[in-house]
């Protein structure tokens, strides 16, 4: 029997990683590597960005845990060369304890468990771009925590979890702890402006539920008009169903952003109007019988306090929107579990 400060043999991430959409050559990837090519640019390069990817565990007898990861170290000029690698660790009623760690390329962080048997959950530091390379526990074994329903999120820097300060802290991450279900976040900065692309890998990746909330950046990155944004939501939701026909599906139209409510775009749209034809786009599905589908308007959810920069929320509006969405798909009563 080991004692407390004996660590146990290393083990295969693989079967503690949560969050996990595809692998590519054994790291996880947020777009499917066998379809990049049809892809813009920017989804392409953020998918590459393992957000929402996490490790789950628990265990009897463990005190610490130890994690080997490699990371990607920005270059001798970067502006974030010396920013510390985060590591949180939260249990059910919420954050444990924060590790941070020297940049390097590959290291092994420890982190106290506080006595307690778990679940746990580690939220690395995303932005690094870390694989995991194994884990083990300090004073006894660990088990991967059990599987929980598959809860796949699409969306745009908002979803991504821009200016929450810490990766625990993005709205899918509070719904997908809020409901007990393993959160997969597609939420690609810059992106998500209804690329049907992205509609085709969501229908043939494996999930319990599925949540769309993309729109804003039709209103400014590539303008849309209110009929075009319309007929891409409802070409976008035929698409998923191909593959996920009675998955319980909530699209929840763009939040609040002051700037761009009353103001037209190029093609004369304001993001009212384009909020209002995605809406429109979905209760005419619900209509003609998808009772498998709801929808959150946006646009209430949030309030100019909630914003950080006028267009992605706070830690405050974070908070706000993910127990939103998770009250809405409770109350849309799917029955997920």
């Amino acid at each position: 029997m080991g004692g407390p400060d004996e660590p146990s043999p290393w083990q295969d991430a693989q079967p503690f990683l949560r969050g996990v959409a595809w692998l590519d050559r054994g790291r996880p990837v947020r777009a499917d590597p066998a379809d990049t090519m049809r892809l813009p640019w920017d989804t392409g390069e953020r998918s590459t960005l393992p957000i929402g990817v996490r490790l789950e565990f628990t265990t009897e007898t463990a005190r610490a845990v130890e994690i080997r990861y490699r990371a990607t170290l920005p270059g001798p000029t970067d502006a974030l060369r010396d920013l510390a690698h985060g590591f949180a660790l939260w249990d059910r009623h919420g954050v444990v304890t924060e590790v941070f760690t020297e940049p390097a390329a590959e290291a092994v962080v420890r982190i106290g468990l506080g006595g307690g048997s778990g679940p746990f959950t580690v939220h690395p530091p995303e932005t690094q771009s870390p694989l995991i390379l194994g884990l083990r526990g300090i004073g006894g074994p660990l088990t991967p925590a059990p599987p929980a329903p598959r809860w796949v999120v699409h969306g745009d820097s908002i979803t991504e979890g821009w200016w929450s300060t810490r990766p625990a802290h993005g709205w899918p991450a509070v719904t997908g702890r809020a409901l007990g279900w393993d959160t997969v976040n597609l939420g690609y900065a810059g992106a998500a402006r209804g690329e049907l692309t992205t509609a085709e890998q969501l229908a043939g990746l494996p999930a319990d539920a599925l949540t769309l909330a993309f729109g804003t950046n039709c209103w400014s990155r590539v303008p849309f008009s209110a009929p075009l944004l319309y007929e891409t939501t409802r070409a976008f939701l035929e698409l998923v169903r191909q593959g996920h026909p009675r998955t319980p599906l909530l699209l929840v139209s763009p939040v609040l952003r002051p700037d761009a409510e009353r103001t037209p775009n190029k093609l004369g749209a304001t993001l009212g109007a384009l909020r209002d034809a995605m809406e429109r786009a979905t209760r005419d599905r619900i209509a003609a019988g998808d009772d498998r589908l709801a929808v959150l308007p946006g646009r209430d959810l949030l309030g100019p306090e909630h914003l950080a920069d006028g267009l992605h929320p706070n830690d405050s509006g974070h908070q706000v929107l993910g127990l939103a969405v998770a009250t809405a798909l409770r109350r849309s009563g799917f029955g997920v579990g």
